[in-house]
């Protein structure tokens, strides 16, 4: 009986090991991800900040469910009006990879500094929570809660 099970633990160390280096490699190409996505935002390079996001795509802001349809022509619009963003910094990322590696979900804090069209300038900071689904090879976000964090103590 010990031998039969120290040969079935023996057998399932290369199936825990794969399984491992699956899920760090989907961490790493999340996180490379949210990096890329982020960057495009923080270069108000609309149409690349926009192919992150999948059609059916949800969100929730503070003011409340938002489509990609109506998010695109607002933010599309404020940029348009000549408002910039001049700096994005992800500040704690925190990447959870589901059992079948085509899930994720990344949260992490988002310091956005601001300028806009009249001149002034703002950084806050955003609580951010995107949830990745892996589609046709390509990771892509299909829901973001996106929220102001609150101030340090």
């Amino acid at each position: 009986m010990v031998r039969t099970l120290l040969a079935l633990l023996m057998l399932l160390a290369p199936i825990v090991s794969f399984a491992q280096a699956g899920a760090a490699a989907a961490e790493k190409e999340v996180r490379a991800f949210i990096d890329t996505y982020n960057a495009a935002y923080g270069r108000n390079d609309l149409d690349a900040y926009f192919k992150a996001f999948a059609p059916d795509l949800t969100q929730w802001f503070p003011s409340g469910r938002v489509d990609l349809p109506s998010y695109q022509a607002s933010w599309r619009k404020y940029i348009g009006a000549g408002n910039r963003l001049e700096k994005v910094e992800i500040r704690d990322l925190q990447v959870q990879i589901g059992p079948s590696l085509d899930a994720a979900v990344a949260t992490y804090i988002l310091r956005v500094t601001t300028r806009t069209a009249k001149g002034e300038v703002s950084t806050e900071d955003n609580q951010e929570t995107d949830v990745l689904f892996k589609r046709g090879g390509e990771w892509t976000i299909v829901h973001v809660n996106y929220a102001p964090a609150r101030k340090p103590k």
